[in-house]
Parts: C-alpha cells; structure tokens; sequence
C-alpha cells in the first residue's frame, strides 16, 4: 500500500471524478473505484488526458481499497450503505474512510434543495456505524463544486468543513492543500457532519435561484490565519 494514494469510490461521477483530476495534478497516485470496472477504467484514461504524467488506475471497488491508506466515498446516498458494505472486509485497521455522502431527498424521489432525516445522525456518522472497528471515519468535500474541481487552470475557492477523530481529521485536512483555492476548516468531532451535509441543500438551492450553474462555494470569514 502506498502511503501517498488514495482511493476514490464512486471517482466516475462528477465530484469524484473531479478530486482524482485535482490530487493526480497535486502528484499523489489515485486508484479511482467503481461498480463497474469499465467505468473505473475510462474515468482513469480521461484523468490522464487531463494532467500529463499522472499516476492513476481504475479498478473495482474492492480492489481500489486496499490501495491506498485514505479512501473517499463518493457515491450518491442511496448507495452509501451498500458500497460500504461491499467492501468492509477489505478495510484495514487505522485505514480512514472519507464521507462526501449527503442525504439528500433525491433519494427518495424529491428534490435536492432538501434532504431526509438519517437515524444515526448524518450520512458521515451512518458510514462509521458501518466500517469495521479500527476504521476511522472523517466527514469532509461536501460543499466543493465539482465544476470548479474540473476546471484545473483556476482555483477552486472554496472552505472544506472536516470532522473526525482529531488525527484522522488533521489527515484530512491535509489534503485540501493539494488543491489550489481549498482552505480545511477544523470542524471537530464527526457529529457535526450533520450541519455540514445540511448545508449543501442549501447550495444547491443557491445555484438555482442565483442561476450558477459553476456552483456557489462556503466561505469563513473572520478565522486566524495560520
């Protein structure tokens, strides 16, 4: 296991699709996952179009796991649940497992501008219920545009809430370094992935009224620099 990858599940959707573009031009080696293994692999050959020399591989779920010591979960909620479940026993301890999950009411045939109510708290927290003792859970990447993550000439300009287990979530945080405009925002314990995940309804209410199809980013103002 190369303790510079990292894995993207769902890293053929947007969002996924648009980190594995942004740490592969960072030089980090990306595994990007998916369901269907042709579809990890085309997403794999569009990241190496885009970023020249990047180290990057398409694989199975359960194959891009055990890859890399940070896997991000990047898959609609809806198969929150079942990827996490389909790949548990490929998880290690002390491997940490990022949760973009939010639950949002599409889910169940709504709309996005709302989501649903999830019994142990957050999309972030029902992961951690699911992954196996010794795993770490982080919550972060929610409110990044995938738009603005895809458009690798420009900045991304965007604040990343993480929560987590203070070592893991300092990991994480980390991360948001590779990508150019990201600024992590400590935000503490993993519960508090519930007021973060709630927020994107809102965003995604905003780029509707404010006709932004780039996507609206979350900023903090008033925090010391560090």
């Amino acid at each position: 296991m190369d303790q510079n990858a990292i894995a993207i599940l769902g890293g053929t959707g947007d969002q996924g699709l648009g980190l594995a573009l942004r740490f592969a031009k960072a030089g980090r080696p990306v595994f990007i996952g998916s369901r269907k293994l042709e579809r990890a692999v085309a997403a794999a050959q569009e990241v190496r179009d885009a970023v020249a020399g990047a180290q990057v591989e398409g694989l199975d779920n359960a194959d891009a796991v055990v890859q890399a010591p940070i896997v991000i979960l990047s898959v609609p909620f809806e198969h929150t649940a079942g990827t996490v479940k389909a790949v548990k026993e490929r998880l290690v301890a002390d491997q940490i497992v990022v949760s973009m999950g939010v639950p949002l009411a599409t889910a169940i045939g709504d709309g996005a501008v709302r989501t649903v109510g999830v019994w142990q708290g957050s999309c972030a927290e029902l992961v951690a219920a699911l992954v196996p003792a010794g795993v770490h859970v982080v919550s972060a990447f929610q409110n990044v545009s995938a738009h603005r993550l895809r458009e690798l000439a420009q900045p991304v300009e965007c604040d990343v809430v993480v929560s987590g287990a203070s070592g893991p979530r300092k990991t994480v945080m980390a991360l948001c370094e590779l990508v150019p405009g990201l600024r992590a925002i400590d935000g503490g314990p993993l519960a508090n992935a519930r007021f973060v995940e709630g927020v994107t309804a809102l965003l995604i209410g905003l780029n509707v009224r404010y006709k932004v199809p780039e996507g609206v980013g979350l900023r903090f103002t008033g925090l010391p620099e560090r």
